[in-house]
């Protein structure tokens, strides 16, 4: 029987995949850098081969006798020192694997992209793939690297490579480890360092969800075609209230304006660059808040059977999960 490859599955949104495909009876193996901790794949049935999406060379064995590649890794950061890894890992690295996977003979690719590639407007109208956005009109390199590696998949797609994509948008759950943008959110809220609050939105869902929306791309979706995989739009202030429900913590009162926020933001990030360190309030994060990023998922519901539950449960989940793991501080 022929193995399913799953990359990223040693963070948070891959290590979902992993275990789903894995309890849908599939061959699991995982990419997985040398250095890269396993934790997030404790008890799954999976084999791990080594190598990295920027080496070609180390991907050639990870595909052998693969006939589906779940290529879910990426560099997500809103700040990097060097802002050419983001579009090495993200931008050459997927080139590196669909050339890996056509040259190997695999039969199907579901690449993870992100909302991040979409066009949104300040009016929080709901954006759908139909809404591309201007690669130069993106905030960061972080998404200016998934809209070029959305790019890439495309064209294979358009070669002849079976591949569909996928667009999650901000999931949230157990198991975030590292933890991601979002995961970040809710730590700082459950550590009392959210004082206030921008007028933005997000569109949450449950990682689960996120997975399972990933194997319904694999089983139905169309080659050379992008489903949003998103939940609940809610409003920032609509978030940390429902945080504060579920967490028994005090959700912020004070709106901040963006002005404000974008001076923190800016004045953190030069600080940041003289200390070789990450900054708390990633200018590109704050910029993103201008818009209200929400999103329809109608297509995926269609063509796919794609059925997301609330996300109240994902989110008390992630809430039980920090705090049972020593990520929440005492008091």
């Amino acid at each position: 029987m022929a193995k399913t490859l799953v990359t990223g599955a040693t963070g948070f949104v891959g290590s979902h995949v992993a275990r789903r495909l894995c309890e849908q009876g599939h061959r699991v193996r995982v990419l997985a850098r040398e250095a890269s901790p396993l934790d997030a794949l404790h008890e799954l049935p999976v084999e791990v081969v080594h190598g990295d999406l920027r080496e070609i060379g180390s991907l050639e064995g990870a595909v052998a006798g693969c006939s589906a590649v779940f290529h879910v890794a990426a560099d997500y950061r809103l700040w990097a020192p060097d802002k050419q890894e983001l579009y090495r890992s993200n931008v050459e690295g997927t080139e590196n694997l669909l050339c890996a996977a056509r040259a190997a003979g695999v039969e199907r690719v579901v690449y993870t992209s992100t909302v991040g590639t979409l066009r949104f407007t300040r009016d929080g109208r709901p954006s759908a793939e139909r809404d591309r956005a201007d690669w130069k009109a993106l905030a960061g390199d972080y998404k200016r690297s998934k809209f070029l590696a959305e790019q890439a998949a495309l064209r294979h797609a358009r070669e002849g490579l079976e591949v569909v994509i996928v667009n999650p948008s901000t999931p949230v759950g157990e198991g975030d480890r590292r933890p991601t943008e979002s995961g970040k959110m809710i730590l700082d809220f459950l550590n009392r360092r959210m004082p206030a609050y921008l007028d933005t939105g997000l569109n949450l869902v449950d990682v689960r969800d996120v997975a399972e929306g990933h194997l319904l791309a694999y089983e139905k979706g169309r080659a050379g075609e992008r489903y949003i995989l998103g939940g609940e739009n809610m409003s920032l202030k609509e978030i940390f209230d429902l945080l504060g429900r579920l967490s028994g913590l005090p959700s912020p009162k004070l709106r901040m304006p963006y002005t404000v926020a974008r001076l923190a933001a800016g004045m953190d990030e030069w600080l940041s660059g003289i200390r070789r360190t990450a900054p708390r309030i990633p200018l590109e994060g704050v910029k993103m808040a201008r818009y209200k990023m929400y999103v329809r998922s109608d297509k995926a519901r269609q063509e796919l059977g794609y059925n997301p539950g609330p996300v109240e449960a994902a989110l008390q989940r992630a809430v039980d999960w920090y705090g049972g793991h020593g990520y929440v501080q005492a008091g």
